[in-house]
């Protein structure tokens, strides 16, 4: 008897090879340079944190597509679907850039590996040239727009080559971004104030779609629309609105904390500026 739609039986645990096998060599690779470092006596370039940060991103990255997310995502609920796409592309890009920043980043890969990759010109200049601030902001606005597009969006949901392809491009276009903020590798390409007006940009772009699912009062998604099986009760409308809410929580959350750190520090130089003591001339 086959099992009626929305059954427990079928949000299971998926273990996707690929997947797995690229897991893997992430936590060998980083368990590689976070051990080399400690081991030199750099546990400040390498501390505890950092393991948990990576443990986190990668966990953000992997857990929504081997988890009973992915079907719930792909089957019922665009809010389930938009969720597991700001984990796969904002919060574990974020948190996995956080974990590898400093020299910690070139201590995972073996000299075997990054030297070739290095001596790579194209390489190189293909990076050089995505990971300028403009060129980053306009990647990332391109993948979102475009995926987000009803019919892209629809297309993945029965054609599963595409469906991953559109996870790895949210997942590299979340790099760009969050490298121009967190800066891993301390180039300064940009300031602190221009980090806080990127972020603020992005922000406003992540907005546009935001405001487009909770305003929408019809639904833009045919493949969610014409699900029968309702779960939790939401109608279309209804689970495109949380959609929207969903992508709006989450970059309030992350930008605002980045916004946060980043005026820190600022804020701090400020008040010991009005603390210092006035001092006046004496008289001849």
């Amino acid at each position: 008897m086959p099992r009626p739609p929305g059954s427990a039986a079928q949000f299971v645990w998926t273990l996707e090879p690929v997947l797995v096998a690229a897991a893997t060599v992430a936590i060998l690779l980083f368990l590689r340079g976070f051990a080399r470092l400690r081991s030199r006596g750099r546990s400040d370039l390498a501390p505890w944190s950092r393991l948990v940060l990576f443990a986190a991103g990668l966990a953000a990255a992997v857990l929504p597509l081997v988890s009973p997310l992915d079907p719930l995502a792909d089957r019922y609920l665009l809010s389930a679907h938009m969720f597991e796409h700001v984990l796969v592309g904002d919060v574990a890009p974020a948190l996995l850039l956080l974990a590898l920043r400093g020299p910690l980043l070139y201590f995972c890969l073996p000299a075997s590996v990054l030297v070739p990759l290095a001596s790579l010109g194209p390489l190189r200049r293909a990076l050089s040239f995505l990971l300028r601030p403009q060129v980053s902001l306009a990647v990332w606005a391109a993948v979102i727009a475009i995926w987000h597009l009803p019919r892209a969006y629809d297309y993945t949901l029965t054609h599963q080559t595409v469906h991953d392809l559109e996870h790895v491009c949210f997942f590299a276009a979340g790099l760009l971004v969050w490298a121009q903020l967190i800066d891993p590798t301390r180039r300064h390409r940009l300031s602190r104030g221009e980090r806080l007006g990127f972020a603020v940009l992005l922000f406003g772009m992540g907005t546009v779609l935001s405001d487009l699912l909770i305003f929408s009062f019809h639904p833009l998604y045919p493949a969610y629309a014409a699900q029968p099986d309702r779960l939790l009760g939401l109608s279309p409308v209804r689970d495109q609105q949380f959609a929207g809410l969903v992508m709006m929580s989450e970059q309030v959350l992350s930008l605002g904390t980045c916004v946060l750190v980043l005026l820190l520090p600022m804020v701090r130089h400020g008040a010991g500026q009005r603390r210092l003591p006035v001092t006046r001339e004496r008289p001849a």
